[in-house]
């Protein structure tokens, strides 16, 4: 270790360096791993891709039979149920195969990181993983079926007409966005990490924060009213109150004043 080098920085594991042409086929392999294990995924999920609807479609189903309304999606093209199944499964093969996928970006940016940095490759993928299903479960069972529940209720005089490509495409911007909010304490985990964003500077604009949530629960969420706002935007606040938290612990200063405290 030079002299110059940080105590809470431990030198980088003996490597040669890459050059740029050697980054690009790093990155081509790690892609064609990627798509290959999606693929692998995609067959796998379409031998079940009637069950995989009938899961998404609870929701709604539901909804309208709280509402004594008929229990029954439309479609207005022959090709549609086709080209719905093939999304859907596509996108339960991605999910399927997301392990493999975090993995191959993992493998690719490792060789950047120090040695102490690299242990953090399992609990990264558990925990994105983990966070993801946490959002669409919140999304599944809590948030869009009060939001159905209330659009459905609004306009129960009508006779609906839902078709089966819009309903999946609010199901799927619902879960996912949910998914991907809950990945707010990994994204500042790595910002925190590489020093960019601290728990002191998130804490000072924590207003300002819930202002942003708040807008972002404005777009999630399918419904205009209060309520609905308020059940998407619950959890976003929570979840930045823990990445603070994350944000102290990882950031190199509270790393060297642990480290010295340690040595003293």
């Amino acid at each position: 270790m030079s002299p110059e080098q940080k105590d809470d920085e431990p030198p980088k594991e003996e490597m040669r360096a890459m050059g740029f042409l050697e980054h690009l086929e790093e990155l081509r392999r790690r892609l064609i791993y990627s798509i290959l294990s999606v693929a692998t995924g995609f067959l796998v999920c379409w031998t079940y891709h009637e069950r995989i609807y009938t899961f998404m479609q609870r929701p709604i189903m539901e909804a309208l039979h709280k509402n004594g309304m008929a229990e029954k999606l439309v479609y207005l093209n022959p090709t549609e149920p086709f080209n719905l199944y093939v999304k859907i499964t596509l996108l339960a093969g991605l999910f399927v195969a997301s392990p493999f996928v975090l993995y191959q970006v993992w493998m690719f940016i490792s060789p950047g990181l120090y040695r102490h940095e690299k242990r953090y490759v399992f609990p990264f993928m558990f925990s994105t993983v983990f966070l993801f299903l946490a959002g669409g479960f919140f999304g599944y069972r809590i948030a869009y079926p009060r939001a159905l529940d209330f659009l459905i209720g609004f306009g129960k005089q009508f006779q609906p007409m839902i078709t089966v490509s819009e309903y999946t495409d609010l199901f799927l911007t619902i879960i996912i966005g949910m998914g991907l909010v809950f990945e707010l304490p990994i994204l500042v985990f790595f910002l925190a990490l590489m020093g960019i964003v601290n728990a002191g500077w998130m804490w000072r604009n924590f207003r300002y924060s819930i202002l942003v949530i708040f807008i972002i629960a404005a777009i999630v969420t399918p419904t205009s009213d209060i309520l609905n706002m308020c059940i998407f935007a619950a959890p976003m606040i929570a979840l930045y109150s823990v990445s603070i938290g994350i944000a102290w612990l990882v950031h190199p200063t509270q790393r060297r004043a642990r480290q010295a405290r340690k040595q003293s």
